[in-house]
């Protein structure tokens, strides 16, 4: 066979491979900018101009990232404020960190963490509260928090963490669903229970009152029986959503209980069905499979790709065209995944070649993943277990 021939053969195979399976998995590399941060859950970055990367652990430190160098003093350290922390994991402490859209003239910023309590029957309570930066130095933060709401957790996980200002102005939070298992709380489970503020978005207005006022649109306003702080219900454990800043999209990641993780859009008023379902499927189908009305993921996968999702961002930068408009996210497990809509409005997985290897595998835990006012994606993970592992590492999503 000559070579042009085995040339065309070729092409002719990778034209057809291509029309059957979609776009061939976009190659991406990973930046190392930094080591030795302790369990990073997450980051958040004002909009102020500096290009800080505030990066909080898990255990109550905030660290900034700044000029290619590490802050060597922390931007703040509540650790002395938080629930304690089994050495070996745990699901508390300082879980989200939000900045006011208007924190270069104000200085506001907000924390989620978990906190001791008194009441018998519950494990600890989670805490949004504000804090201020100090006046004097803008790398430094000012312990003084303003408590803005409490919420009592039954058990030690699920506790979600999310906390972002939408491009309304409101700020949405993502409350886990109480912990333990299968979300065997009340008669229909927290999840499903408009009642309470648990395995929920809450979305609240912190500029109009104290310590909190009602955006007078939330959908379950004036409704008897419901909190009104509800954007939207039905969720186990959202661990990480995200806006996506040319649509408006909020993208959702929420781990799963047995077999299957999920994506999902999140809308005002949906119920995105648990403990109804998981994923696309009824959760316990022999006692309730009524799907009407729940809003179902825009993608799940099952054990067979990871463990528990970590929700990520539409990458919006300007390196990489492969993968523009594409939500990325990944898995604790340490797999990364893309998600590109198809023109039919339906979604297609992607698994994005990493370093070269052929494989979307990282090296050690995904935790959290972050994103910059520019568009780029970070991401944030550990090597060894623990909350209080020093194993932890920052990389940059680059072409």
């Amino acid at each position: 066979m000559s070579h042009c021939l085995k040339y065309i053969l070729i092409c002719f195979s990778l034209f057809i491979t291509l029309s059957c399976h979609g776009q061939v998995n976009p190659s991406i590399n990973l930046k190392k900018l930094a080591t030795g941060f302790t369990s990073p859950v997450g980051m958040a970055c004002p909009d102020d101009g500096t290009g800080r990367l505030f990066i909080f652990e898990q255990s109550g430190k905030v660290i900034i990232y700044k000029n290619g160098v590490i802050v060597k003093t922390p931007f703040i350290n509540i650790s002395e404020r938080l629930d304690g922390l089994n050495v070996a994991y745990s699901e508390k402490g300082l879980l989200g960190m939000a900045f006011h859209p208007q924190y270069k003239s104000n200085g506001r910023f907000f924390l989620y963490y978990s906190a001791p309590h008194s009441q018998k029957g519950f494990d600890h309570k989670s805490v949004i509260a504000e804090f201020r930066v100090s006046p004097e130095n803008p790398d430094k933060a000012i312990d003084k928090p303003e408590i803005i709401m409490e919420f009592l957790q039954p058990e030690s996980n699920h506790n979600g963490g999310m906390l972002e200002f939408g491009p309304d102005g409101f700020l949405y939070i993502g409350s886990g669903d109480g912990g333990g298992a299968n979300d065997e709380h009340g008669t229909i489970g927290n999840g499903q229970d408009k009642g309470n503020l648990l395995g929920k978005i809450l979305r609240i207005d912190v500029d109009s009152r104290k310590p909190y006022g009602i955006p007078p649109d939330n959908p379950f306003v004036n409704q008897s029986g419901s909190r009104a702080e509800i954007f939207a219900y039905g969720l186990r454990n959202p661990w990480r959503f995200s806006f996506d800043r040319e649509t408006g999209r909020l993208f959702c990641g929420d781990v799963g209980q047995n077999k299957y993780e999920e994506v999902n859009i999140i809308k005002k008023g949906g119920n995105y069905g648990w403990r109804i379902m998981e994923g696309y499927h009824c959760f316990k189908p022999s006692v309730n499979c009524n799907k009407s009305g729940l809003e179902l993921p825009i993608d799940e996968y099952g054990r067979e790709k990871g463990i528990s999702i970590c929700g990520g961002y539409v990458y919006g930068g300007n390196e990489i065209n492969a993968i523009k408009g594409m939500y990325v996210f990944g898995d604790w497990s340490g797999k990364l995944y893309l998600l590109r809509q198809k023109s039919n409005g339906t979604w297609e997985r992607l698994e994005p070649n990493i370093n070269g290897t052929g494989k979307n595998e990282l090296e050690g835990k995904l935790n959290s993943m972050g994103q910059d006012r520019n568009g780029h994606i970070y991401l944030l993970t550990q090597k060894l277990f623990g909350p209080k592992s020093p194993t932890g590492v920052l990389y940059r999503i680059t072409k």
